[in-house]
């Protein structure tokens, strides 16, 4: 797997940041692929040649709470499920901003959305088209992830959210008493009072409900959360209510798992391997 981290001042949010790319390499060849050449255990080729122009699925990946666009690769084995998967990732720096256009003025939702797939198309060999883009979030990311994929369907074809558990919610009364009555002094001040939140853009139940009115084409939703987890009943809300609304949904709990990096890269190994709707 190749992997670059570059930093670059950024218009939507006002000051510089960092994001990693990782770009599958391990079955990939400069030379005339040759079928006849088999190779020996790990060296062992898949007979893919790198082509001018040519484009790879992406990953937007969105890190939790209290972590950093380079925690995933260290601590998960992140990068080894994306090269045998032959897709690219993009991990930004979002700080614990929850990924939103914050009440101090810092636009992130803007700059996730927005600003950073052009910067990514124009840069890198990311895809364009919408079934090649997916958004996976952990923890506070996970929130993030569901929040963008019913703000910005048009972007994904695939949202996996792992063990989101604060921040936006489908269940629309959950969210504003959550923040009514959160002591946590970060999610306060990044997020609208509770009084402004029915119907904005952050009311993730009525822009649902709005979808489905319209029949907009949304990705497809994976959720899973670990049985010990201590936000696994607050993941359930989420469930119920994107049921409730009639939004697919494939959703599991892992047993003896709680909100820890064993968690979330044994569901990073099965969102690569299994759930993303990949060209295999």
């Amino acid at each position: 797997m190749g992997t670059l981290r570059y930093n670059f001042r950024s218009e939507a949010l006002g000051m510089h940041t960092d994001i990693t790319i990782t770009y599958p390499s391990g079955q990939y060849t400069y030379y005339t692929p040759d079928p006849t050449e088999k190779g020996i255990g790990p060296f062992r080729r898949a007979q893919r040649q790198y082509q001018e122009g040519m484009k790879f699925p992406t990953v937007y990946l969105l890190h939790g709470g209290g972590d950093d666009d380079s925690l995933l690769h260290r601590y998960t084995r992140l990068e080894f499920y994306a090269d045998r998967n032959r897709v690219m990732t993009v991990t930004a720096q979002a700080h614990d901003s929850f990924f939103i256009d914050t009440e101090y003025g810092i636009s992130y939702y803007k700059f996730f959305t927005e600003e950073l797939p052009v910067v990514v198309r124009s840069l890198f060999a990311s895809s364009p088209a919408r079934e090649d883009n997916y958004v996976v979030g952990m923890a506070m990311g996970g929130n993030a992830a569901l929040m963008m994929a019913l703000r910005r369907p048009d972007l994904y074809s695939a949202c996996v959210d792992l063990s989101g558990g604060i921040g936006c919610s489908v269940d629309s009364e959950y969210f504003v008493e959550e923040i009514r009555t959160m002591g946590m002094k970060k999610l306060r001040s990044a997020f609208p009072t509770h009084d402004r939140l029915a119907g904005s853009p952050l009311d993730l139940g009525a822009l649902a409900r709005e979808h489905l009115k319209k029949q907009t084409q949304l990705p497809e939703f994976y959720m899973a959360v670990g049985e010990d987890d201590f936000i696994c009943d607050v993941v359930r809300k989420d469930r119920d209510a994107m049921r409730a609304l009639g939004i697919p949904l494939h959703y599991e709990e892992a047993p003896g798992l709680g909100h820890e990096w064993d968690f979330w890269d044994l569901y990073m190994k099965k969102t690569f391997d299994e759930w993303l709707p990949l060209k295999r």
